[in-house]
């Protein structure tokens, strides 16, 4: 049988990356390596992240389980989406369920509708209040304006509210000051078609723009049977950012609109948004800053079978960091949030939600404070006050205690509450839409509460080395049941449980050219039924977790313009639906061909032809190996 082409090309690419690496190893001493020297982890040590304070903070600082994608990272994977991207993360675990969907969350609950995971791009809550959760297919960036992916793993939710129980993603994307001229990328592969164009400027009154389109193709996956799944997508979106400063004070405006068609049976589903932010921050002193953002979102889904969902967003947020006494690091804030639900139950027959329309409305309020208890000891306590339609008053506090042993050693411990509030889904999802019901929507759903208990330790012995633990456990009760009710299956609070894990990672630059990292993550959950009840589907429902997944990844600078990057990433099995245990080969070859034009060649899946990530096995989709063909030109 004649060898497909792509085949073809990955052997040869195999060839030539192991004869790159071990040229690459035996030249490591001595070659010059400008991108891997400008992102020495002494630097790394020294990035500001924003998301564990809502203020700018050295990460080797951070009383917190964070993780930091920085945009040379993503550039270096060959990731063509987010939730690609979001793979690089080791304290996130994402699978792939098919063309178009993941299952991304951190902590547990895997699910491709995963409800305990907040998302920010840029400020903007990325949330539908339908299931509490990110439609991941709609949401994409122009990955090369991404500055970096915060990822905050354990309760957010003192700072960012309900639904960041089990952490946060924020993704930043770069300031137009620093995307001037043009960037054209174009890319192809056996699965996928990408094309971007980027063009930054400033006006003669100093305001620094930039304006963006995108193009993104993907095909049909399979059924390990041959069948296609019919997921084929095709994605347009476009947007712009102008930011300007005047003395004391920083301007951002920005916005995006964007259109997704996806293949389904009956019919293909239609996705569409449109958003606008602006922010106003204001440098009141060496210590203080006041901001204000507001933005507004329209999503819309048309779903064949199911929904058609128009979701009108608009929230405005001001917080206010200071430093009120010596020895206190102040931050407190207020925001609202109204979200108009204007859904057609297009399938009565089947589901609806009653009532169709709804409006939702979200108040808040926050406060933290860091004190300084000694030289290189500080305890952060907070709470944040939060008013929502379903469940009136949450109160999320926190407490973080940071003992900086020796310089770049922080020993670290955490105490926090969050809540996952009710969703439509929980309180006004009924199948079908017409007695007699056979699912019924839990008019008194409460929320989902989580305790979490972490210590851990973050260091950098060496100033090649760095790595850091953390130990949890997450103690969580009136979690999502289905139960069996003489009006028929309704939705409640019946389940609880506990959950230990334990999250590492570390970096090793062996030289100026070559860079190792490592990771290892391993949870035990123990989830029951509330005594006397007896949830339809046991704990299986509540979500489908590997016990433990591991990652090592290599990258090597081969001279001035060659370089090479390698991960092996191994997932344990998931138990509901059954998912074997995988090991995944993703790698990449990058030429420099100029300073200004670069092309790239990423294979993925390299070690397994085909294989399974999610779902049942009578239906899910079987990865297939793949190559990626890339070229950015920057002018």
């Amino acid at each position: 049988m004649p060898i497909p082409p792509y085949r073809r090309m990955l052997a040869a690419c195999a060839v030539a990356s192991t004869l790159l690496a071990w040229s690459g190893i035996a030249a490591a001493q001595v070659m010059a390596a400008s991108n891997l020297a400008d992102l020495s982890l002494e630097q790394l040590s020294n990035i500001e992240v924003t998301s564990a304070a809502k203020r700018s903070q050295r990460l080797a600082e951070v009383s917190a389980t964070v993780y930091v994608i920085s945009n040379e990272d993503i550039r270096r994977s060959g990731a063509t989406s987010l939730p690609e991207a979001l793979r690089l993360a080791p304290n996130l675990n994402v699978a792939r369920a098919d063309a178009n969907q993941y299952a991304v969350t951190a902590r547990g609950f895997s699910s491709v509708l995963a409800n305990k995971m907040l998302v920010l791009i840029d400020g903007r809550t990325v949330y539908s209040p339908l299931f509490s959760g990110v439609f991941w297919e709609a949401q994409d960036v122009m990955l090369e304006d991404v500055e970096r992916i915060e990822v905050l793993s354990g309760s957010g939710g003192t700072l960012y509210g309900s639904n960041a129980v089990n952490g946060v993603i924020n993704i930043i994307t770069r300031s137009a000051a620093e995307t001037q001229g043009a960037l054209l990328t174009a890319g192809a592969g056996n699965t996928d078609r990408v094309a971007a164009a980027r063009y930054g400027g400033t006006t003669a009154g100093g305001i620094a723009w930039r304006g963006y389109a995108k193009y993104s193709r993907r095909d049909n996956t399979e059924q390990a049977s041959g069948v296609p799944v019919r997921d084929a997508s095709s994605k347009t979106q476009a947007g712009f950012r102008a930011d300007s400063s005047e003395a004391q004070d920083q301007y951002t405006l920005q916005g995006d609109v964007y259109e997704s068609t996806i293949d389904q049976a009956p019919a293909a589903r239609r996705v569409a948004g449109v958003n606008l932010l602006g922010r106003w921050t204001r440098k009141l002193s060496e210590t203080g800053r006041a901001q204000l953002q507001a933005y507004f979102d329209r999503s819309q889904r048309d779903q064949p079978g199911s929904v058609d969902d128009v979701l009108d967003t608009w929230e405005v947020e001001f917080q206010h960091s200071t430093q009120p006494w010596t020895g206190h690091e102040f931050i407190w804030g207020a925001g609202y949030r109204a979200q108009f639900d204007s859904l057609a139950n297009v399938n009565p027959a089947a589901l609806a939600f009653i009532p169709a329309d709804q409006h939702m409305h979200l108040a808040n309020v926050f406060a933290q404070d860091e004190i300084a208890l000694a030289a290189k000891l500080k305890l952060t306590l907070g709470v944040k006050a939060e008013h929502n339609r379903y469940t009136g008053m949450e109160y999320l506090p926190s407490a973080r205690l940071g003992w900086e042993l020796a310089p770049n050693h922080l020993l670290w411990g955490a105490l926090s509450r969050s809540v996952r509030t009710p969703s439509r889904v929980d309180r006004e999802l009924f199948s079908p839409g017409s007695p007699p019901y056979v699912l019924v929507g839990g008019g008194r759903f409460q929320s989902e509460v989580a305790r979490v208990y972490e210590v851990g330790w973050r260091a950098q012995p060496r100033p090649a080395l760095s790595y850091s633990v953390t130990l949890y456990h997450h103690d969580y009760s009136s979690l999502r049941s289905t139960d069996v009710t003489p009006a028929g299956l309704m939705l409640n609070n019946n389940f609880a449980g506990k959950m230990d894990g334990l999250t590492a990672w570390g970096s090793w630059r062996v030289s100026e050219s070559w860079r190792v990292g490592a990771s290892y993550v391993n949870q035990r959950q123990r989830f029951e039924a509330q005594p006397g009840t007896a949830p339809v589907g046991g704990v299986a429902s509540l979500g489908n977790d590997p016990r433990s997944r591991a990652s090592l990844s290599s990258s090597w600078d081969l001279g001035r313009n060659l370089e090479l990057d390698v991960q092996v990433r191994r997932v344990g099995d998931l138990p509901s639906p059954f998912v074997q245990a995988y090991t995944v080969l993703d790698a990449r070859l990058g030429w420099h061909v100029t300073n200004d034009f670069e092309l790239s060649v990423t294979g993925r899946n390299l070690g397994d032809p085909l294989h399974p990530e999610w779902g049942t096995a009578a239906s899910r989709a079987e990865l297939a190996r793949s190559v990626f063909v890339k070229a950015v030109w920057r002018l």
